[in-house]
């Protein structure tokens, strides 16, 4: 089934890109240069997004009449030098778009590119906070539920996205700029095999419930959540995590994974079904207490 919806590559006719600034992103102004796109080949199997300027969302809606009002943000991963945008952003949209969940792919700027003067927590983590604000600000023209906007990330991308869960704010309600007025705080979080430090996100309760996973011989995700799965136990963060023995690192989704049968291929149903046991894919969504 799976290699039926997503089959290609390329975007989706429906698809688009929208600029998070559309008159330039703080930070990069002077730098108002696209996005460089390398496909596949010998020196690596995905395609690749770095120089990233611009920060944007490729919006990825359901098809008409299988929304269920639920949103994700896509953090793909790469080191903070590229995003790894089919395997950890395009083919995990599509899989969302399945069971009725719009998809939305970030591009954010890239902290340990050659040369970049960005930074994690200033330049990045602002593009994931600015995300989270524009999918709320413009939830009725995606047929989004302001209530039900989650962010996931990739290694890198799962860094950021545990930064957005936990150093989020409520916006500013007198912004001239109506998407700044929007509260960045996702309404629940998966972090798949992520990168980065968890002794570096503040975990306490009011935090985003969360999906945690990644594989044990992947030495320092599997470190990461093993301490986040029992800091949000003792906040009070509602939290399900899976550990597969093994899948090393990066495996994101692959139209044709070098071993289809290996069980963590599949990792992406366990995804669906907590969104689906925590009320997330009901038209009629009553948030938990």
């Amino acid at each position: 089934m799976l290699s039926i919806l997503l089959c290609g590559s390329a975007l989706l006719a429906a698809d688009r890109e929208v600029f998070l600034w559309p008159n330039g992103a703080p930070g990069s102004e002077g730098r108002d240069v696209p996005s460089k796109v390398e496909a596949p080949n010998k020196a690596h199997d995905t395609i690749q997004v770095s120089g990233i300027h611009k920060p944007s969302l490729t919006v990825m809606l359901p098809p008409a009449g299988t929304a269920t009002g639920a949103a994700m943000i896509i953090a793909p991963g790469g080191g903070h030098r590229f995003l790894s945008w089919d395997t950890e952003g395009l083919n995990v949209g599509k899989y969302l778009n399945s069971i009725g969940v719009a998809a939305f792919v970030l591009q954010y700027r890239l902290a340990r590119e050659e040369g970049s003067k960005y930074q994690v927590d200033v330049e990045a983590l602002n593009d994931c906070k600015r995300a989270v604000r524009h999918v709320r600000a413009n939830a009725k023209a995606y047929g989004v539920d302001v209530h039900r906007v989650g962010f996931m990330g990739f290694s890198a991308g799962g860094e950021l996205a545990a930064l957005t869960a936990t150093r989020y704010d409520e916006g500013k309600p007198d912004a001239a700029d109506a998407v700044e007025r929007q509260s960045s705080r996702p309404d629940f979080q998966a972090l798949i095999y992520p990168g980065g430090a968890a002794a570096n996100w503040k975990i306490e309760k009011g935090n985003p419930p969360a999906f945690l996973l990644c594989a044990e011989n992947d030495k320092g995700p599997s470190q990461n959540l093993a301490v986040l799965y029992t800091a949000m136990k003792q906040a009070g963060v509602p939290v399900e995590m899976h550990v597969y023995e093994t899948g090393g690192h990066g495996f994101g989704i692959r139209e044709h994974p070098a071993r289809p049968t290996v069980i963590h291929t599949t990792w992406y149903l366990r995804l669906g079904d907590w969104m689906k046991s925590r009320g997330y894919l009901n038209t009629n969504y009553v948030e938990k207490k």
